[in-house]
């Protein structure tokens, strides 16, 4: 049985955002959408690089956008967003960011294999330039959940 990393309707391709807040959102409205988190949880993860800075910028040109457990996450899953145009999100070593993922979780332990799996997938630098090039989500989507 397949252990899907992301869904194929929570990728977004070539997403116009002016700025990192637009970036979150286009994250977080696709958790929305699929019934992951409310809109509150959007919210909160733009809250959490307000507060504490642009630690989400993980990797050159990559965000992992996410807040703590809470009420307004539903259930565990994953969004992936690439930009258009990158935008900056305040960190001097991974700016700009062109790859935005959004992250919620219903505590903080039933996300780490799914993190685990992202992780393996991100680890192979054909794998991020296929981020960055991709114009397919279905392509992208076989890539990601480790069916290509």
């Amino acid at each position: 049985m397949m252990n899907e990393i992301i869904p194929g309707q929570n990728i977004q391709l070539k997403t116009a955002a002016a700025d990192w807040r637009q970036a979150i959102r286009a994250a977080g409205d696709l958790l929305v959408a699929g019934g992951y988190t409310t809109p509150d949880y959007t919210r909160e993860m733009i809250e959490a690089v307000e507060t504490l800075g642009p630690y989400i910028v993980v990797a050159p040109g990559l965000a992992l956008a996410h807040s703590r457990p809470a009420a307004s996450v539903i259930k565990t899953g994953l969004s992936l967003v690439t930009l258009a145009t990158p935008v900056n999100f305040g960190s001097e070593e991974n700016d700009p960011v062109h790859i935005v993922f959004g992250l919620c979780a219903t505590d903080n332990h039933n996300h780490i294999e799914m993190l685990s799996q992202l992780v393996q997938f991100l680890d192979d630098p054909q794998n991020i330039a296929l981020l960055e090039s991709a114009t397919d989500v279905n392509t992208l989507y076989l890539a990601i959940n480790h069916l290509k």
